[in-house]
């Protein structure tokens, strides 16, 4: 006998045939609106030239046009070909060899560990920071650069629209442990809570993983360099940064995070709040889940860090080292699109817009970022400068999103 019950709102369409639970995505029509009026925004700024003209102010060229950009789309509507396409891409850049000097990243043993090592390196200089957006921007593209031009990858980078799985991030085609996803979840391994915010404040109750992935694409995958900052019980910390430290990639997937930060309302709230669209400072500080004033004393996650604690473990939830899990590109992927949104919701406006300083909460004090600052990613791409980093349709970029 077949049951179905469909709950809507703010509880997940949970459909139950022949006794077994199915995934079914919640609607994401909020963002998705948002993201049709931004490019609708950005093509009339593209139309007349405005946009051209005020990145040129600063010395950035636009070459790009509505009309030659390519799409980045969300993982979930690829097909089951193009899904394939990717993952394999990505194994082929775990299973190059690195670029990067030993004595400088000792641990790395891959072309995949260039990008996690480089991430490391820059850790204290690219998150609560004025170049956090842009600097991960520049990053996910280099890797998506390194997938064309190194792997033979035909397609772009997807993204992970959070709100479609908030509600069971376990069974949807992310992290479902299919041949299509991006890996299950770790096997069950009894463990405590999980420390997650920078304060250390809380703790993530104890999932249904813990252990190893060994389901999907990337069953069976090691992360080499060492623990940088890890929150996930049992991990050592303590050795030499970027030494080698080969252990498996372990998950507890966390719906208690992503059901109360990942949701869809949470990121309508983001676009659209008004406190939220006084300038980049009050957006990122909200998307970040804080700022130098609060993350100290606030347990709110933000889409930036819930995104990352709905999977978590190790080295996912080790803010330096967390590249090590592949979930991170889909991840930084809709970050960049919900910055993209924001943006081109008044694109001549925002483009050149950045608040905060050089240095992870201002710790140690450092001088205002600027958009002449260059950003370093080390092995994996040339250092550039920050104003030519900050449109999508400007400098080396030529994509959109929908």
């Amino acid at each position: 006998m077949q049951l179905i019950r469909l709950a809507l709102g703010a509880t997940a369409l949970l459909v139950v045939a022949n006794g077994k639970k199915c995934y079914v995505p919640e609607p994401t029509d909020g963002t998705d609106l948002l993201a049709a009026q931004s490019l609708s925004n950005l093509r009339d700024a593209v139309a007349d030239g405005s946009l051209q003209g005020k990145l040129a102010e600063r010395g950035v060229s636009q070459t790009c046009t509505l009309e030659n950009a390519v799409v980045r789309r969300e993982y979930s509507t690829l097909t089951s070909t193009e899904k394939l396409a990717y993952t394999s891409a990505v194994k082929c850049l775990m299973a190059k060899p690195p670029r990067t000097p030993p004595e400088v990243a000792p641990g790395a043993r891959s072309r995949y560990e260039d990008f996690v090592a480089t991430h490391i390196n820059s850790t204290q200089t690219i998150h609560f920071t004025g170049n956090f957006l842009s600097w991960h921007r520049y990053f996910v593209w280099a890797f998506e650069t390194a997938l064309r031009d190194e792997c033979g990858y035909k397609g772009h980078l997807p993204y992970w629209n959070w709100g479609k799985s908030a509600q069971n991030p376990e069974r949807s085609p992310y992290l479902d442990g299919s041949p299509t996803s991006q890996g299950g979840n770790g096997a069950y391994v009894a463990h405590d809570c999980t420390p997650a915010l920078i304060s250390g404040q809380g703790c993530i109750p104890a999932g249904r993983g813990g252990g190893c992935v060994e389901t999907g694409p990337y069953a069976g995958m090691v992360a080499n360099l060492s623990a940088t900052g890890p929150t996930f019980p049992g991990i050592p910390a303590g050795l030499p940064p970027l030494s080698y430290q080969p252990r498996c990639v372990r998950r507890d997937i966390s719906p208690w995070v992503s059901r109360q930060w990942s949701t869809e309302a949470q990121s309508v709230d983001l676009l659209t709040n008004p406190a939220y669209q006084t300038d980049i400072r009050a957006f990122q500080d909200r998307l970040q889940g804080g700022n130098v004033s609060t993350i100290f004393n606030s347990s709110f996650f933000g889409v930036h860090s819930a995104g990352h604690f709905t999977w978590g473990g190790d080295p996912g939830g080790d803010v330096a080292n967390s590249p090590s899990d592949p979930m991170f590109w889909l991840h930084h992927a809709q970050i960049d699109r919900t910055w993209w949104i924001w943006q081109n919701k008044k694109p001549l406006e925002r483009v050149f817009q950045i608040a905060g300083t050089q240095t992870l909460l201002n710790y140690p004090t450092s001088p205002d970022a600027s958009i002449e600052d260059p950003l370093d990613l080390h092995y994996t791409a040339p250092a550039s400068a920050v104003k030519f980093h900050l449109s999508s349709l400007g400098g080396p970029y030529c994509y959109i999103y929908k």
